[in-house]
């Protein structure tokens, strides 16, 4: 079934407007009978049935809730510094599927693309359109959020003050002597923020500046990847070490 995020809680009768609508009833030539699943802001999900039709909204009445397990256990940050091209939006669709919470996009000393406030805006805007398409697609019950771009050294230090809270690692190709699977078994926490370089990687100075915060560098591996393939491989790998990806449970 076609299913829906609103910003509002899951109620016996629900209006839905705006591009949902548009798309419900134009795009997908939905009628009266119809079924669908909503999913709400604290995750709730329930099937509804479609009601009824105006030119701009539909009225759904909920059929039942439903139980779904389709939220990791673990909560994961994913701070990308910015690749060239549309890399971004690869990365954002296929952490989506991963089950990411957060996706922070950074500048960094090696990265190419620079935007300026109107243009950055409109990326962060597309970016999160793209999670959002994705989230459905996958079946989310939540969807992850896209923040802002910042540039990395504050991001750093903003972060650095929670190292109790959430297990926070830098995948730096220069790592030779701490794996991200090492780095992984060695934590209790449930929440994890990992950083990703882009094309170059991380500049020595960002890397010391790292290690004096206290955020240690892990390897992925003997392998130089892709910016876009280190980042779909370490959500892979923190959502098998610690997650739900391996099977179902």
């Amino acid at each position: 079934m076609r299913r829906i995020f609103i910003s509002d809680l899951l109620k016996e009768n629900i209006t839905i407007t705006g591009p949902d609508a548009h798309h419900l009833s134009r795009v997908m030539r939905s009628k009266e009978g119809d079924h669908i699943v909503v999913a709400d802001d604290e995750g709730r999900v329930g099937e509804y049935v479609m009601t009824g039709f105006t030119e701009d909204r539909v009225e759904l009445e909920l059929v039942a809730y439903i139980e779904e397990k389709t939220e990791s256990d673990v909560e994961i940050t994913l701070a990308q510094c910015l690749p060239k091209g549309d890399k971004l939006e690869l990365i954002t669709q296929k952490a989506t599927e991963l089950g990411i919470n957060y996706i922070v996009p950074l500048t960094s000393d090696n990265c190419v693309v620079r935007y300026d406030a109107k243009k950055a805006k409109a990326k962060q805007e597309k970016w999160q359109k793209i999670a959002n398409e994705a989230g459905k697609q996958c079946g989310r019950s939540c969807l992850p959020e896209v923040q802002e771009i910042q540039p990395i050294r504050k991001w750093l230090a903003e972060v650095a003050s929670h190292r109790d809270e959430a297990a926070i690692c830098m995948c730096y190709e220069n790592e030779e002597q701490t794996g991200i699977k090492t780095f992984l078994r060695s934590c209790g926490q449930r929440r994890f923020m990992v950083v990703i370089g882009p094309e170059g990687g991380f500049s020595l100075e960002e890397a010391e500046y790292a290690k004096r915060l206290g955020i240690p560098s892990v390897s992925l591996g003997n392998r130089i990847l892709r910016a876009e393939t280190a980042a779909i491989s370490a959500m892979t790998i923190i959502q098998y070490e610690k997650g739900d990806l391996g099977g179902r449970i």
